[in-house]
């Protein structure tokens, strides 16, 4: 068995019979578009059983914002490495924090993302689709497609990519990469201020605090949404649905958390111009 045949039976396979499945009982339905709301409800429940992973996940960035100063100060203490990192997992473990809890959404996301890709590509009409295999992955004989599901939804077909159609639906990759950029601005913490009422040594380490943020800040708040708008971008639209229900769901679970985080100012800045 190669690495092919290994991602088919664990990823690739249980993905499809799923797929197919909430595709049939909306198609039964009659729901127009029933393949793109299909996706939408896969993507509902792939976050839904991910979502205690991401809660531990979350908790624990929210808590090691939060313990940054008191890390700060454990690195002027210990010079060498190996005492600096026993003293901030002692810390982080006095808190209840477990710096590498939560890593399973993000390891699986790639596999995932591939294999629903692969999915669409042999599901909708295009060179690629071939009804037979699909139908030769199904644990039941009553999944068994006759006929290629219908690509439309809401008037697009979802096995296209908006690269391949010039700038006529460059809005989806640009609603893709304005998700991302909220989410990810909502995973950093509120900025610092630095009051009237501070003594020297609390301004200067909300300052020192500020410019670490800020360092942060640059790669994860432009580089993750340039990303996620590639991928809207060169990949069909069905993908798209993916990513967007995917993040707005991830955007409810971390406002339910940390609350809006370094977003809040924007907010308070919209609400202010529309008043």
């Amino acid at each position: 068995m190669n690495v092919g045949d290994i991602f088919i039976a664990l990823f690739l396979q249980p993905l499809i019979n799923l797929l197919v499945a909430i595709y049939l009982m909306l198609h039964n339905l009659g729901l127009p578009g029933a393949f793109g709301w299909a996706i939408a409800l896969f993507t509902l429940l792939v976050r839904l059983s991910v979502w205690p992973a991401m809660h531990g996940q979350l908790r624990s960035a929210k808590i090691i914002a939060e313990l940054k100063p008191q890390v700060d100060a454990l690195k002027k203490k210990h010079t060498d490495r190996q005492s600096l990192a026993l003293a901030q997992s002692q810390l982080y473990k006095q808190h209840g924090v477990n710096p590498a809890a939560g890593c399973l959404p993000a390891l699986i996301q790639l596999p995932l993302f591939w294999g629903l890709y692969q999915a669409i590509l042999h599901l909708l009409p295009s060179p690629s689709a071939n009804l037979g295999w699909v139908n030769s992955l199904f644990y039941f004989p009553f999944l068994h497609l006759d006929n290629l599901p219908e690509p439309s939804f809401f008037g697009l077909n979802l096995g296209v990519s908006p690269g391949s159609q010039g700038f006529n639906l460059i809005a989806i990759p640009l609603f893709t990469a304005l998700l991302a950029f909220a989410q990810a601005k909502m995973s950093l913490p509120k900025p610092v201020k630095v009051y009237k009422t501070d003594t020297p040594k609390e301004a200067k380490e909300k300052e020192t605090m500020e410019e670490s943020l800020g360092a942060i800040q640059g790669q994860m708040v432009f580089l993750m949404p340039m990303m996620m708008a590639y991928f809207a971008y060169q990949f069909p639209l069905g993908l798209a649905i993916y990513l967007n229900v995917y993040t707005i769901l991830g955007i409810i679970q971390q406002h339910k958390v940390s609350g809006w985080g370094s977003l809040e100012d924007i907010i308070a800045s919209i609400k202010k111009k529309l008043q």
